[in-house]
């Protein structure tokens, strides 16, 4: 089954890390540039002073620079997220937002700067707003980009492989422990 943006948002929405932590995804973009989260703040995912848990917040914007780049780049690409960095501005109350975007031509920057094995590293930034639209939480996340070991090497043999967007991403295991 191919995965489509809707099948991803119904999907991550429902997995049930995010499902019990109140988070859920509105939308991934058809052209897989950006995505909608929301947390909903309720009893299982608010603090001792009954406002939005940090860990949820940081949870609600965990994979989803790295799945935009991921979908656009395809599956010659290694690409996960490699760190975040979350600065609270206000207690959050009722339900948050966090809007995450990744150009078509952000995509393609990383992906000439990947070409022949290079490791990419490149940080995004978004915010998560509150119902009014106040700035709750500022967050930045590090995705990691590298060409795949193969594309690399049937590159420098001549016989480039067609690098075309793929909705079926996957890192090489050893793709993950070689770039640790």
């Amino acid at each position: 089954m191919r995965v489509t943006p809707r099948r991803l948002a119904l999907g991550m929405s429902l997995w049930i890390p995010n499902l019990c932590s109140g988070i859920r995804v509105k939308r991934f973009a058809d052209d897989w540039t950006s995505a909608t989260v929301e947390l909903h703040v309720n009893v299982v995912t608010r603090n001792y002073v009954k406002t939005a848990f940090g860990g949820s917040m940081s949870a609600m914007t965990d994979p989803y620079f790295f799945m935009l780049v991921m979908h656009q780049l395809g599956r010659d690409y290694v690409v996960w997220d490699t760190r975040g960095e979350i600065e609270f501005l206000k207690p959050g109350r009722g339900v948050l937002t966090a809007r995450f975007e990744v150009s078509r031509e952000k995509a393609e920057e990383l992906r000439e700067r990947a070409r022949g094995g290079a490791k990419v590293l490149e940080w995004f930034e978004t915010d998560i707003t509150d119902a009014a639209g106040d700035v709750v939480a500022r967050v930045r996340r590090e995705v990691y980009v590298r060409e795949k070991k193969r594309v690399t090497a049937a590159s420098t043999n001549g016989s480039a492989p067609a690098s075309a967007p793929s909705s079926e991403s996957v890192a090489e295991p050893d793709d993950r422990q070689a770039a640790r």
